[in-house]
Protein backbone atom coordinates (compact mmCIF):
# COMPACT_ATOMS: atom_id res chain seq x y z
CA UNK A 1 0.00 0.00 0.00
CA UNK A 2 2.87 2.40 0.51
CA UNK A 3 4.83 3.63 -2.48
CA UNK A 4 7.51 6.21 -1.92
CA UNK A 5 6.21 8.87 0.42
CA UNK A 6 2.52 8.30 -0.27
CA UNK A 7 -0.10 6.49 1.75
CA UNK A 8 -2.13 4.82 -0.97
CA UNK A 9 -5.41 3.01 -0.66
CA UNK A 10 -5.61 -0.66 -1.50
CA UNK A 11 -7.19 -1.18 -4.91
CA UNK A 12 -10.49 -2.47 -3.51
CA UNK A 13 -10.68 0.51 -1.13
CA UNK A 14 -10.07 3.04 -3.90
CA UNK A 15 -12.59 1.48 -6.30
CA UNK A 16 -15.20 0.94 -3.58
CA UNK A 17 -14.79 4.42 -2.14
CA UNK A 18 -15.07 6.08 -5.54
CA UNK A 19 -18.07 3.96 -6.58
CA UNK A 20 -19.82 4.55 -3.27
CA UNK A 21 -19.16 8.28 -3.40
CA UNK A 22 -20.56 8.51 -6.92
CA UNK A 23 -23.61 6.44 -5.89
CA UNK A 24 -24.23 8.73 -2.90
CA UNK A 25 -23.92 11.87 -5.01
CA UNK A 26 -26.15 10.56 -7.80
CA UNK A 27 -28.85 9.15 -5.54
CA UNK A 28 -28.82 12.25 -3.34
CA UNK A 29 -29.07 14.53 -6.39
CA UNK A 30 -31.80 12.32 -7.88
CA UNK A 31 -33.81 12.51 -4.65
CA UNK A 32 -33.48 16.30 -4.59
CA UNK A 33 -34.56 16.46 -8.23
CA UNK A 34 -37.67 14.34 -7.76
CA UNK A 35 -38.57 15.86 -4.40
CA UNK A 36 -38.09 19.52 -5.32
CA UNK A 37 -38.15 19.41 -9.12
CA UNK A 38 -40.09 16.81 -11.06
CA UNK A 39 -42.39 15.85 -8.21
CA UNK A 40 -43.09 19.31 -6.78
CA UNK A 41 -46.30 20.82 -8.03
CA UNK A 42 -46.87 18.24 -10.75
CA UNK A 43 -49.76 16.24 -9.44
CA UNK A 44 -48.76 13.16 -7.51
CA UNK A 45 -46.81 13.88 -4.32
CA UNK A 46 -44.54 12.35 -3.33
CA UNK A 47 -43.08 11.47 -6.69
CA UNK A 48 -43.09 7.67 -7.28
CA UNK A 49 -39.28 7.64 -7.66
CA UNK A 50 -38.71 9.46 -4.39
CA UNK A 51 -38.85 6.32 -2.22
CA UNK A 52 -36.54 4.38 -4.54
CA UNK A 53 -33.92 7.10 -4.71
CA UNK A 54 -33.94 7.27 -0.90
CA UNK A 55 -33.66 3.48 -0.57
CA UNK A 56 -30.67 3.43 -2.92
CA UNK A 57 -29.12 6.39 -1.11
CA UNK A 58 -29.55 4.62 2.25
CA UNK A 59 -27.99 1.44 0.84
CA UNK A 60 -25.00 3.41 -0.45
CA UNK A 61 -24.78 5.11 2.97
CA UNK A 62 -24.53 1.72 4.70
CA UNK A 63 -21.67 0.80 2.37
CA UNK A 64 -20.06 4.19 3.05
CA UNK A 65 -20.13 3.61 6.81
CA UNK A 66 -18.46 0.23 6.29
CA UNK A 67 -15.82 1.83 4.05
CA UNK A 68 -15.23 4.61 6.56
CA UNK A 69 -14.53 1.92 9.15
CA UNK A 70 -12.14 0.14 6.78
CA UNK A 71 -10.33 3.41 6.08
CA UNK A 72 -10.24 4.24 9.80
CA UNK A 73 -8.49 0.93 10.43
CA UNK A 74 -5.81 1.22 7.74
CA UNK A 75 -5.48 4.37 5.64
CA UNK A 76 -6.18 6.94 8.35
CA UNK A 77 -3.63 5.71 10.95
CA UNK A 78 -0.94 5.28 8.33
CA UNK A 79 -1.65 8.72 6.85
CA UNK A 80 -1.67 10.28 10.31
CA UNK A 81 1.74 8.81 11.15
CA UNK A 82 3.15 9.73 7.73
CA UNK A 83 1.83 13.27 7.90
CA UNK A 84 3.59 13.87 11.23
CA UNK A 85 6.87 12.51 9.89
CA UNK A 86 6.70 14.42 6.64
CA UNK A 87 5.04 17.63 7.86
CA UNK A 88 2.04 17.20 5.58
CA UNK A 89 -0.15 19.65 7.47
CA UNK A 90 -2.61 20.09 4.60
CA UNK A 91 -3.23 16.36 4.23
CA UNK A 92 -3.67 15.97 7.98
CA UNK A 93 -6.22 18.80 8.08
CA UNK A 94 -8.03 17.36 5.06
CA UNK A 95 -8.10 13.94 6.73
CA UNK A 96 -9.56 15.40 9.91
CA UNK A 97 -12.15 17.27 7.85
CA UNK A 98 -13.09 14.10 5.93
CA UNK A 99 -13.48 12.03 9.10
CA UNK A 100 -15.54 14.78 10.73
CA UNK A 101 -17.75 15.19 7.66
CA UNK A 102 -18.22 11.41 7.41
CA UNK A 103 -19.38 11.27 11.01
CA UNK A 104 -21.64 14.33 10.58
CA UNK A 105 -23.23 12.83 7.46
CA UNK A 106 -23.85 9.52 9.21
CA UNK A 107 -25.40 11.29 12.22
CA UNK A 108 -27.57 13.67 10.21
CA UNK A 109 -28.68 10.84 7.93
CA UNK A 110 -29.64 8.73 10.92
CA UNK A 111 -31.46 11.67 12.49
CA UNK A 112 -33.38 12.29 9.27
CA UNK A 113 -34.51 8.68 9.14
CA UNK A 114 -35.26 8.01 12.80
CA UNK A 115 -35.06 10.98 15.17
CA UNK A 116 -36.49 14.24 13.88
CA UNK A 117 -40.10 15.10 13.29
CA UNK A 118 -41.63 16.43 10.11
CA UNK A 119 -41.19 20.06 11.16
CA UNK A 120 -37.39 19.74 11.54
CA UNK A 121 -36.82 17.43 8.57
CA UNK A 122 -36.49 20.08 5.81
CA UNK A 123 -33.89 22.16 7.67
CA UNK A 124 -31.86 19.11 8.69
CA UNK A 125 -32.17 17.77 5.15
CA UNK A 126 -30.57 20.91 3.75
CA UNK A 127 -27.81 20.70 6.36
CA UNK A 128 -27.23 17.07 5.33
CA UNK A 129 -27.18 18.12 1.66
CA UNK A 130 -24.66 20.89 2.35
CA UNK A 131 -22.45 18.47 4.31
CA UNK A 132 -22.61 16.00 1.42
CA UNK A 133 -21.58 18.66 -1.09
CA UNK A 134 -18.78 19.78 1.22
CA UNK A 135 -17.62 16.16 1.60
CA UNK A 136 -17.43 15.79 -2.18
CA UNK A 137 -15.43 19.01 -2.46
CA UNK A 138 -12.99 18.10 0.34
CA UNK A 139 -12.51 14.61 -1.13
CA UNK A 140 -11.72 16.20 -4.49
CA UNK A 141 -9.18 18.56 -2.86
CA UNK A 142 -7.64 15.64 -0.92
CA UNK A 143 -7.29 13.60 -4.10
CA UNK A 144 -5.85 16.52 -6.09
CA UNK A 145 -3.35 17.24 -3.32
CA UNK A 146 -2.18 13.61 -3.38
CA UNK A 147 -1.86 13.66 -7.18
CA UNK A 148 0.10 16.92 -7.17
CA UNK A 149 2.42 15.64 -4.47
CA UNK A 150 2.97 12.39 -6.34
CA UNK A 151 3.71 14.33 -9.55
CA UNK A 152 6.22 16.60 -7.79
CA UNK A 153 8.06 13.73 -6.08
CA UNK A 154 7.95 11.23 -8.90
Amino acid sequence: MVRGTHSLLAGWQRVSTHACGVALLLTGAAWLAVHYGWGAGRGELPHPWEAWTMRLHALAALVAVFLLGALAASHVPHGWRSSWRRHLDTQRRLGIALCTLGAALALTGYALMYLVGESARPALGWIHTALGALMAAVLWVHRRHVQQRRHRHG
